[in-house]
């Protein structure tokens, strides 16, 4: 039987990444595990599929040297999310649920102080972008030098990716027309509205 809330395409993998870009990173395999929330960008294949997730860390950060150690990863991204009421959806025998939409990428992480730069500027242009004057690191030059030694970049290679997106699928058309009219979360409805395209 096909679980609603985990399908999912390409694009919508890569339309949570870009608009909830800080995931936690987590180490795999040695105890106790280590974890830092990251801004990542993720780079795709022609067809749209993620190949993988490109950032930097602090390198006194305890993850920095299991990454490198280890060599992979779980990272975890979460989209939009909210409480859904029996208010919401018009209906008072109804149980709350709440709506949400993550992604779990499982990856082999390559740390390399050679990334650095680049893992900066991408980061830089993917939120600058729209901007009236977009800042790039030219505007710290004159120090950069001295700050990027405490930060190196990686890529995350990704080997898997699973996700839920529970975005009101499930719902009969009154109950979903109602939370669609009186929840307050826009973000949430505009994700609900992506998952029932055919309401």
């Amino acid at each position: 039987m096909t679980d609603t809330f985990a399908t999912f395409t390409s694009a919508d993998v890569k339309a949570l990444i870009e608009h909830y870009p800080l995931a936690w990173v987590c180490s795999t395999g040695d105890t106790p595990m280590e974890a830092a929330q990251l801004p990542l960008i993720g780079e795709y294949e022609d067809d749209g599929r993620l190949r993988a997730l490109v950032g930097h860390l602090g390198r006194r950060n305890p993850l920095c040297d299991r990454l490198r150690r280890s060599g992979t990863a779980t990272v975890l991204f979460s989209g939009p999310a909210a409480y859904v009421s029996p208010e919401h959806a018009g209906l008072r025998d109804w149980a709350p649920t709440w709506n949400h939409a993550n992604l779990r990428i499982t990856v082999d992480v390559t740390v390399d102080a050679g990334l650095t730069d680049e893992a900066l500027d991408t980061l830089i242009q993917a939120m600058e972008v729209g901007r009236d004057a977009p800042w790039t690191r030219d505007a710290i030059m004159h120090r950069y030098a001295g700050m990027a030694q405490a930060i190196i970049g990686f890529r995350a290679t990704v080997t898997d990716v699973d996700g839920r997106f529970k975005l009101g699928q499930d719902e009969g058309e009154a109950v979903y027309r109602n939370i669609l009219d009186r929840h307050p979360d826009a973000e949430v409805t505009e994700w609900m509205r992506r998952f029932n395209p055919s309401r």
